[in-house]
């Protein structure tokens, strides 16, 4: 079930694009399968046997799409508050490139016909909003993967992804936090550095 949840994640990550404020939440979604089909059309052999490429190009379709200060400021909770500019500037970091490196393969086992985007039942007009999608698995199996997505000058852009009811960012803050409390921020964030290959923050 591990392995079944991190392609999925991988998957909805990379599901982040196309970031045109007029677009409803849904839209974004949409927009983004059929991007990343074309971005993996004739190359997942490539791609699994190059990881450099496999990265560049979720990176060049999630970065600009991916909160990812609103995401790390909700993984670290209350550790945020109390953590200066350069920790968090590292961790926003680090923590947006360790995620890339864990759920890249996931990417890979991307089908936009086993994506079913729901017709949206939130409200547009609010700052966060939820769209709900349902992944067919290679067995039969029907999960719903949600998509937490907030408001921004530049359009919807993604911050969570729920599995079966379990958020990522609620997990990660659970681990964060004891982490954290066993050793340090400092610590954490060198972590994350070394999972995604960064030397000295950069």
């Amino acid at each position: 079930m591990h392995v079944i949840k991190t392609s999925i994640v991988g998957l909805a990550l990379a599901l982040s694009v196309t970031s045109v404020a007029a677009q409803s939440p849904n839209a974004v979604i949409q927009g983004a399968i059929s991007e990343l089909e074309a971005g993996l059309d004739g190359r997942k052999e490539e791609l699994t046997n190059d990881r450099a490429a496999l990265h560049a190009l979720i990176d060049d379709i999630l970065l600009p799409r991916f909160d990812r200060k609103y995401a790390a400021q909700l993984v670290l909770g209350k550790h945020w508050r109390t953590a200066d500019s350069t920790q968090r500037e590292r961790f926003i970091n680090s923590f947006y490139n360790s995620l890339l490196g864990k759920y890249a393969d996931g990417v890979l086992e991307f089908e936009p016909d086993r994506i079913e985007v729901l017709s949206y039942r939130g409200d547009p007009t609010k700052k966060r909003t939820m769209v709900r999608t349902i992944v067919t698995l290679s067995d039969g199996a029907r999960v719903p993967v949600n998509y937490g997505m907030v408001m921004r000058a530049s359009g919807w852009l993604m911050f969570d992804v729920t599995v079966e009811g379990v958020s990522y960012i609620r997990n990660y803050r659970t681990e964060l936090d004891a982490e954290v409390r066993s050793s340090s921020l400092d610590a954490v964030i060198a972590r994350f550095e070394s999972e995604a290959g960064i030397v000295n923050g950069e």
